[in-house]
């Protein structure tokens, strides 16, 4: 659909993408949507609206009919035909932040060959720029900074994006600058670095900068203190019925349904990789289906039960010989309900199926809510990340317990297939679905780096104003090498987005390993949104009975 603004296309099965001419049409827009939501004027299925460079995200409930989703359509058109001035964001005056930066980024001389300045010029240009706060997002806190001199707009993002940015790093492409709050992976250009932090998950409104905030570099010569990226929390300490952390295993979380409504701080929604084997591990021990439970990957951890309780371990395909399970040493089912008794030691293994398992208690795990969630996630640094030995994860009063989970259909041979729509930016046939990938070794929560199996890499995607992004999204860097993004994406992107895979098959993208064959089958979105709904059933039907059945132990 087209509107005076421009464009509104679907971003995959649940979200629509309004274009607008800039970013100060797009907070416009926002301002027009967010009022009507408080107004209560606004038809039902509105999960979230997030503000891009220049555009904005309408994120709809995964639950919303195809009526519905019309109705979302044509409101977001009708809001989007005048142009308006932003509400102005009640109670807040705008901030001057004034950063010491240390110019010894790795990519500085690169950038100042490229402008075909002196190194000494560009840190006096960036120094000199009086720079504006346009939008944040990609991370929690990343501020997209406008105001810097006309020659850095021809400034592209990185060829391929490093795999890890450090913390405190300030950066530059696309004619923006920013500074990356924590270490995440990033496509921009190094200049230098930062000890000031942008981003506080501990105290609201955790982002340091807004909107309409003014932000001016300075040069320091002074030694930066070190910032540690790594989480120096406390253990987490439970009385009463609780699981205690013997081993953590390789990259242990606690997860749940994830969180909803903070794209705009940054902060991505995270939860549960594999939500299908989530809810039937929640279900089996007679838990809600988005009840936090530890989500385990590759090899799980050791857990020792303080008070008797009821556990199930589900990995991919929830079938029986996914997951290496054993309670006090002796070899017990997976994807069945095991009741453990006070002080028995459970330890879950290799996962021998994809690349997660979880592990549900009865009761949930009752861990510190933040941003209305239990979810860790690596990009935000929200929830008590990785599990640590001696943590003791507190459980909640457990319901009535299930007792029978069905097997599921047996797996097809060949590569992994991912069901995806167009994208916004292009459609699977430009080469996507026309070719088997290899998942690379950078796979995380984040999201997973694919490789041409049979074929060249697709034709590198060109610049693109920073678009709000959803999970399963599949971007085309300049490398051609796409990435399909996980729970714990940025917010935000550059890259165009030519696919993305339905919220039916974001299970089975959530279990994709190193070096998986994976092919993409387009459908349209009425075949996306049936599968959709298929899958929400899916999981209770799967699971019957009450306990006991048969012995788990």
């Amino acid at each position: 659909m087209r509107t005076s603004a421009g464009r509104i296309v679907p971003f995959g099965d649940r979200a629509l993408l309004a274009e607008t001419a800039d970013v100060a049409a797009a907070h416009a827009l926002a301002g027009v949507l967010d009022e009507r939501r408080e107004r209560g004027t606004a038809p039902a299925g509105i999960d979230e609206v997030v503000v891009g460079f220049a555009s904005v995200l309408v994120v709809l409930d995964p639950r919303i009919g195809r009526a519905d989703a019309r109705a979302c359509v044509e409101w977001v058109a009708e809001a989007a035909g005048p142009t308006r001035a932003a509400p102005p964001a009640p109670g807040r005056t705008p901030r001057t932040h004034v950063l010491p930066v240390v110019f010894d980024g790795a990519d500085l001389a690169e950038v100042a060959a490229s402008l075909g300045h002196p190194v000494d010029r560009v840190v006096e240009l960036v120094v000199a720029a009086e720079l504006d706060v346009a939008f944040v997002g990609f991370a929690p806190g990343f501020p997209y900074l406008t105001g810097l001199p006309p020659e850095f707009a021809a400034l592209p993002r990185r060829t391929s994006p490093r795999t890890s940015v450090p913390a405190g790093s300030v950066a530059v492409a696309a004619g923006f600058a920013s500074v990356y709050p924590r270490s995440t992976p990033g496509g921009w250009h190094l200049l230098g670095r930062t000890a000031e932090s942008l981003f506080d998950p501990d105290v609201p409104p955790h982002s340091r900068v807004a909107p309409g905030d003014r932000v001016r570099f300075t040069a320091s010569d002074r030694p930066l203190p070190h910032r540690p990226d790594d989480d120096r929390r406390p253990p987490l300490r439970a009385d009463g019925p609780c699981l205690e952390v013997l081993e953590p295993g390789l990259a242990t979380t606690v997860q749940d349904g994830g969180r909803r409504g903070c794209a705009h701080l940054g902060v991505p929604a995270a939860g549960a990789a594999d939500p299908r084997s989530l809810a039937l591990a929640n279900l089996l021990v007679g838990n809600p289906a988005d009840a936090a439970a530890l989500e385990c990957t590759a090899s799980g951890p050791v857990v020792r039960m303080v008070g008797t309780g009821h556990l199930a371990v589900v990995g991919a395909g929830a079938g029986a010989g996914a997951v290496d399970v054993t309670v006090d040493g002796h070899p017990v089912a997976d994807g069945t309900v095991l009741p453990v008794a006070g002080g028995q030691v459970v330890r879950v293994g290799r996962v021998r199926r994809g690349l997660r398992a979880y592990v549900a208690v009865a009761g949930g795990l009752a861990t510190p809510v933040v941003l209305g969630s239990r979810s860790s996630d690596t990009l935000a640094g929200l929830g008590p990340g990785v599990l640590r030995a001696g943590d003791r994860l507190a459980r909640g009063a457990p319901g009535r317990i299930r007792g029978h989970l069905a097997p599921p259909g047996s797996p097809e041979a060949g590569p992994t297939v991912l069901r995806v729509v167009a994208g916004p930016h292009g459609s699977p046939g430009d080469g996507l679905a026309a070719t088997t990938w290899t998942v690379g070794a950078e796979v995380d929560r984040i999201g997973v780096r694919l490789d041409a199996a049979d074929g060249p890499p697709l034709v590198g995607g060109g610049r693109r104003a920073s678009t709000p992004m959803v999970t399963g999204a599949v971007q085309v860097p300049p490398d051609g090498r796409p990435i399909v993004l996980l729970p714990d994406h940025a917010t935000v992107g550059g890259y165009p987005v030519v696919a993305c895979v339905v919220t039916a098959d974001l299970p089975v993208l959530g279990q994709l390993a190193p070096g998986d064959a994976v092919a993409f089958v387009e459908v349209d979105r009425a075949t996306a949104a049936e599968l959709r709904v298929e899958a929400q059933k899916a999981p209770a039907a799967r699971v019957t009975g009450w306990f006991p059945t048969v012995a788990g132990t």
